[in-house]
């Protein structure tokens, strides 16, 4: 039995090796990217339910970006709060404002979809920018730097939206890791031609790409997924790239709770469920090579079977896929999390596993 344990464990690692170097090396070992300054006109669009205090300090940061043609487009979901009248300012004070106010629908009441649906028809032009409310762009030429990927035929691009640090919060390491590693996966597979998912953070694409696939009516009974299930669904190897360079970035407020972080999680993971097969079996195959590796090293050895061979394949599983992911996190300005990178990686595995079985138990809470 041993001995069929430890060929499994080879595969696992020859699997893993494959993921790492083979594919998420297609991104962490890409030369650094360059764009082309463009001119044509931008949509920003953000949607925004209850968000007072984060429109505040971002709408000044999008009214001072420096491009030469681009629209904001604020969208108020039916907030209770004094979001709409802080957007009614804004849209006083900036001719390129465009206020979206969207009331309750019986039939699509809180759905997030349905209002991006009312702002992506109002915006007038062709391509869009979208952020959520509670982001802030890195630098003033965050449209420049996203806009700049654009070409004739890639009319959709992935951007990166990472979590601000928090010194000496454990959690926000976990937090910051898990968000490189899903970047990671998602700029790799896009780079290949198999892009699958985006995030609504920080993404991009042209009108059209949204019509082609009747905007969200496929999925739009399912509260999540306006960004992962609409490139699941559009994105191709011809239409689809990637943005990281540095000015790109949106930075979000990260949770500061195990508790609020773990429900997030739980709907982001319940989305990925309406992916393209495809999609969830490379997805699967993943977390299930690394629970495998982490529960089968565990075994062979506390029987010390073949003890020398297993640490050897041990050591080198942990070298190839922290280079691979040491080069991503410097890309993504992330390097401060590698150093916890094995006990990190340890509980998101165990993590994951505790979102399967919750989300199997019952269902996630959506879009407030």
């Amino acid at each position: 039995m041993l001995l069929y344990i430890f060929f499994l464990f080879v595969a696992i690692v020859v699997i893993q090796f494959l993921y790492y170097i083979v594919i998420f090396g297609k991104f962490s070992f890409a030369k650094p990217q360059s764009g082309s300054p463009k001119r044509i006109p931008i949509s920003v669009i953000v949607c925004a339910k209850n968000e007072e205090e984060n429109v505040r300090n971002l709408i000044p940061l999008l009214v001072e970006q420096n491009y030469p043609q681009f629209e904001i487009v604020l969208i108020d979901d039916a907030s209770s709060d004094n979001t709409l009248e802080i957007f009614e300012e804004f849209e006083k004070l900036h001719s390129n404002i465009k206020l979206v106010k969207v009331e309750n629908n019986e039939a699509f009441w809180g759905n997030k979809k349905f209002a991006l649906t009312l702002g992506i028809k109002a915006a007038k032009h062709e391509y869009l920018l979208f952020t959520d409310a509670d982001c802030v762009p890195s630098s003033n030429n965050w449209i420049a730097n996203m806009s700049s990927q654009f070409t004739l035929e890639k009319t959709i691009v992935l951007g990166y939206g990472a979590y601000e640090k928090i010194s000496g919060s454990f959690l926000n390491k976990i937090i910051r890791f898990e968000t490189l590693l899903t970047a990671m996966q998602y700029f790799s597979w896009a780079k290949i031609g198999k892009p699958y998912m985006g995030i609504g953070r920080n993404l991009a694409y042209k009108r059209e790409e949204f019509f082609k696939v009747r905007g969200f009516m496929d999925h739009m009974k399912i509260r999540s997924g306006d960004d992962d299930l609409f490139v699941n669904q559009a994105a191709e190897k011809k239409n689809t790239t990637i943005c990281f360079l540095p000015d790109s970035f949106t930075y979000s407020k990260p949770k500061t709770s195990f508790k609020e972080w773990f429900a997030q999680k739980r709907r982001h993971v319940s989305t990925a469920k309406h992916y393209k097969l495809f999609d969830r079996n490379q997805l699967g195959l993943f977390y299930v090579s690394q629970l495998l590796f982490l529960l089968l090293s565990i075994i062979l050895l506390a029987f010390q079977f073949q003890w020398i061979a297993v640490v050897s394949m041990i050591g080198f599983r942990y070298i190839f896929a922290w280079v691979t992911m040491g080069f991503a996190a410097g890309k993504l300005k992330e390097k401060d999390v590698m150093y916890w990178f094995p006990i990190i990686e340890i509980v998101l595995i165990f993590t994951q596993l505790n979102i399967f079985v919750s989300n199997t138990l019952s269902k996630p809470v959506h879009w407030k």
